[in-house]
């Protein structure tokens, strides 16, 4: 993990940074001219391009054929003679990645202690021990056939029972109908586990009755369930489907009246890291503040999901670093090498991952995007490693999720997987939330001034306000509690709540 600390150069002007002592690239903080010299390790640096805010700036000679390094890792090679003071990024920096990268197990590194005097938040115990962070109602649906009935039982229940739970969310999808294998099995195990999830203190599940994925089958292989908490029924099978709806939400009301809130230690919290819309400062600020976050978090007993594989590509060897153990290692291996395997089998390049997005905010090879990417994890123990829709378990640690890049995809994984709270970093912005409380946590202070609606905590004052990265990273923290203890974000205000379930196999 990088350390942002004494690196920042040009203190007075905060016109660019040095992320690792070992970097032989800079970045701009801002825009800058060509031609204007700027002070670096006490030597005067004139650049010989215009720079774009986020984008990269050779700090000495680079050499065709050395290695760029920033995060004081390789992050590709140059294509040609960089001089110092030029535009570094696609036109003269390639990856380094062929597919024969090969990975070593080190030796096992030393578990930290967990430290029990942790900070408090108020949620809501559920009987089987874990703590919900809401009391909502989720409707869920088994087949997209059924989404309207779901969200008019949600509409109607906002209405009718308003301030008796927290929010009616319907948590509606177009799958379930017609689905074979892998897809089949992705929507029955997400549904299964989002069923479980802490957030809710009541669950409707709707079935149609036709559909591939039935609701007999989800909820007798859903194991674990409080059956107080759960109503379920198929539309074919009774005379109105919103009126039962209706009937089913107000039986569990009565059994959701019995929960407060209640003061509760942060090592019942699980939180889910997703980065989307990354630019040239989300490694740098965002990622780095939550990866401190996490850290935190595990030290004081919680569990955090990491995601995102082929946001890992480049950067396997750093996560292998911190495996618990020999096995850990190994399904480390097989998650990435699985990943990769699927963008063979789909006859796609492994390597061209950043977006024309993530290119324009100065990313340039996906080594580049990873190693930013994997700041979200901290520096805390890999001790869990799952298959896509798999719920995480809940002693402390970090976990490693299968689940692609995509926003909607793997932070639904996330919130499948257990987690109460997902903080979202991005450089570019979107609005996306998801079924649970959603922290989008803006690399830069410009997307946080110009898109309030959508952006919760802005790490952008690192780089223009000189704020220290760890005060930064408590308060993103104390945020974090706030939300946990019934704070809205702004996905909750604006009622952005998304589901997306990975499509990878067969449609009848």
């Amino acid at each position: 993990m990088q350390d942002l600390t004494s690196s920042i150069t040009n203190e007075n002007e905060r016109l660019i940074i040095q992320v690792h002592p070992q970097d032989n690239v800079l970045v701009a903080i801002k825009p800058l001219a060509q031609g204007i010299s700027v002070l670096v390790n006490d030597l005067e640096l004139a650049l010989k391009n215009d720079i774009t805010a986020g984008h990269k700036i050779a700090m000495t000679d680079i050499e065709k054929g050395e290695h760029i390094v920033k995060y004081g890792y390789s992050i590709g090679q140059a294509t040609q003679d960089i001089s110092a003071g030029e535009h570094v990024h696609s036109h003269n920096l390639a990856t380094n990645l062929d597919g024969s990268e090969s990975f070593q197990y080190p030796c096992e590194p030393k578990v930290p202690p967990v430290d029990p005097n942790c900070p408090q938040f108020e949620g809501y115990l559920r009987n089987n021990g874990q703590v919900g962070i809401r009391n909502e109602i989720w409707v869920i649906n088994t087949v997209g056939c059924v989404n309207q009935a779901a969200k008019r039982i949600t509409d109607l229940s906002r209405v009718k029972f308003a301030g008796q739970a927290d929010d009616f969310i319907a948590i509606t999808h177009p799958y379930g109908c017609s689905q074979l294998g892998d897809d089949l099995s992705n929507t029955k195990n997400i549904l299964a586990s989002l069923i479980q999830h802490a957030n809710a203190g009541g669950v409707v599940v709707i079935g149609l009755g036709c559909e591939n994925n039935q609701l007999s089958q989800l909820i007798a292989s859903t194991t674990g369930l409080d059956m107080n908490r759960i109503r379920y029924f198929n539309s074919q099978e009774v005379s109105n489907e919103i009126d039962q709806g209706m009937a089913c939400i107000e039986e569990l009301l009565v059994e959701m009246a019995k929960d407060k809130r209640t003061s509760q230690p942060v090592s019942k919290l699980t939180l889910g890291m997703k980065c989307g819309g990354s630019d040239g400062f989300s490694g740098l600020t965002a990622n780095s503040i939550v990866g401190r976050v996490t850290d935190k978090l595990t030290h004081f007993g919680g569990r955090v999901i990491l995601t995102e594989t082929p946001e890992m590509f480049g950067a396997e060897q750093v996560l292998m670093d911190r495996a618990q153990s020999k096995q850990i290692f190994s399904q480390i291996v097989s998650l990435v090498d699985e990943f990769k395997q699927y963008f063979i089998d789909n006859n796609q390049p492994i390597y061209e991952n950043p977006s024309p997005g993530n290119k324009a905010g100065g990313l340039t090879t996906l080594e580049e995007k990873s190693l930013g990417a994997i700041q979200k994890g901290g520096k805390a123990i890999i001790n869990e490693v799952l298959d896509y829709g798999m719920k995480a378990s809940v002693k402390p640690g970090l976990t490693l999720l299968q689940a692609p890049g995509n926003d909607a995809v793997s932070s639904t994984a996330l919130a499948a997987a257990g987690a109460n709270i997902v903080l979202f970093t991005t450089g570019r912005g979107t609005p996306l939330g998801f079924p649970v409380p959603t922290v989008k946590i803006s690399s830069n202070s410009d997307l946080a001034m110009r898109k309030p609606h959508w952006i919760d905590f802005n790490a952008g004052q690192i780089l223009d306000a000189g704020l220290d990265v760890d005060e930064c990273a408590d308060k993103l923290f104390d945020y974090i509690l706030e939300v946990a203890s019934g704070k809205l974000t702004n996905n909750e205000i604006n009622d952005n709540r998304e589901v997306a379930i990975w499509k990878n196999g067969v449609t009848l």
